[in-house]
C-alpha cells in the first residue's frame, strides 16, 4: 500500500516504514504528524476522489531536522561597481511514515 501526500507545496509518494525529507514542519523531534493523502493505492484499489478519501490519513513521526546544501549567489552591475553576495541554506524535517489508513 502506498499513498501520495502533499507537504511543503510538493507531492511525495510514501509507503510505511519509509524515511523522507520534507520542508520544515515546525514540529519537535518525536512528535506525530498527520497528513491528508491526495491518492491512496491498496493493491488493485485506487482511492483518488475527495469523497473516497474522507477518513483516510497518513501518520508520520518527526525524526529530526537537517540542513540542505549551501546555495551561493552573486550579482554584479557593470559600470556602477555594485555587487551583492548572498547565500541560503534550506532547513528540512526528516519524517518516518508509521501508518497509512484508507477510508472504510
Amino acid at each position: 500500500m502506498y499513498a501520495v501526500i502533499k507537504t511543503g507545496g510538493k507531492q511525495e509518494r510514501v509507503a510505511e516504514g519509509q524515511q523522507l525529507r520534507v520542508e520544515l514542519l515546525g514540529e519537535s523531534p518525536g512528535s506525530e504528524v498527520t497528513f491528508a493523502p491526495v491518492l491512496v493505492v491498496d493493491g488493485d484499489t485506487v482511492l483518488a476522489t475527495p469523497a473516497q478519501l474522507v477518513g483516510s490519513s497518513v501518520t508520520a513521526t518527526v525524526v529530526g531536522e537537517e540542513l540542505g546544501p549551501k546555495i551561493r549567489g552573486f550579482t554584479y552591475k557593470n559600470k556602477s561597481n555594485q555587487s551583492t553576495r548572498w547565500g541560503h541554506r534550506q532547513r528540512y524535517s526528516t519524517i518516518s511514515i508509521t501508518s497509512i489508513s484508507a477510508a472504510g
